[in-house]
């Protein structure tokens, strides 16, 4: 199981519009962040978590030539309004492609893409996608996936742990989260690898700040864990030699396999 990282910023992204911090005018490229997205790559094919408004420069940058699925974490604009996209993978793989999502995201996929879903006119192009809802547990590209339900403050949100049956790793996937209830943190223990958000040093309404995401990864206990969803609070470097020895911060492009 291979999982490239193609984005690892906030909302805003990173650099922010109209900021002149010290990180959103790093040159150092892993102070550079796209909305936050990771691919997961196994056996049988390549997942695609969530659809970002930068879906297409990540792809190009990060060379995701194919995507057999998509996984939807929940449907704010830095995780749903790339989702027009897709459409370049229907024409490279010449099929629909099955997007995985709670009955609300698709209800929300529907109103503000409703153009995919009735007819219009000849040319220009749109995606097709077929909507299923996320399972309890399931197989898809190899891998058995696990959708968990965690808050990102008062809202539901999906976090999804991946098991790879070839080699047993294990990754979990929790983005946009503050706070994680008892039945998902008992999947998350004891994973080869997971990803937290820690949106900014201090406390936020609806996301963990890096304390409480440290506090979390310790009560997990993963071999390797890597924060995501990261502001311009962060600078790389710095920030990366504060961190326990199994954590770090993740940055775009960055590849692992578990």
């Amino acid at each position: 199981m291979e999982i490239l990282t193609l984005g690892s910023g906030t909302s805003h992204g990173v650099p922010m519009i109209g900021c002149e911090c010290e990180v959103c005018r790093s040159q150092n490229p892993k102070n550079k962040r796209f909305r936050p997205s990771v691919t997961v790559t196994g056996s049988e094919g390549t997942i695609l978590v969530d659809t970002t408004p930068e879906l297409r420069l990540q792809s190009l940058t990060f060379e995701v030539m194919h995507v057999e699925a998509v996984l939807m974490t929940h449907s704010h604009a830095d995780h749903l309004f790339g989702l027009d996209d897709l459409r370049r993978f229907n024409d490279l793989a010449d099929r629909e492609m099955p997007v995985y999502a709670s009955p609300g995201v698709q209800d929300d996929i529907r109103r503000v893409f409703d153009y995919i879903f009735k007819p219009t006119q000849t040319g220009g192009g749109k995606p097709r996608i077929m909507l299923h809802d996320l399972e309890s547990d399931f197989r898809l590209c190899g891998l058995r996936v696990r959708p968990l339900d965690v808050l990102h403050g008062k809202l539901p949100v999906k976090a999804f742990r991946f098991d790879d049956p070839k080699t047993g790793g294990s990754f979990g996937y929790v983005t946009d989260v503050s706070t994680i209830p008892d039945k998902a943190k008992e999947a998350l223990r004891d994973l080869d690898l997971l990803f937290m958000d820690a949106v900014r040093y201090e406390p936020h309404p609806t996301h963990f700040g890096l304390y409480q995401a440290l506090d979390a990864i310790a009560e997990l206990k993963p071999k390797r864990a890597y924060l995501t969803h990261l502001s311009h609070h962060f600078e790389h470097e710095r920030t990366n030699a504060e961190l326990p020895f199994n954590v770090e911060l993740a940055y775009d492009g960055l590849r692992i396999e578990c």
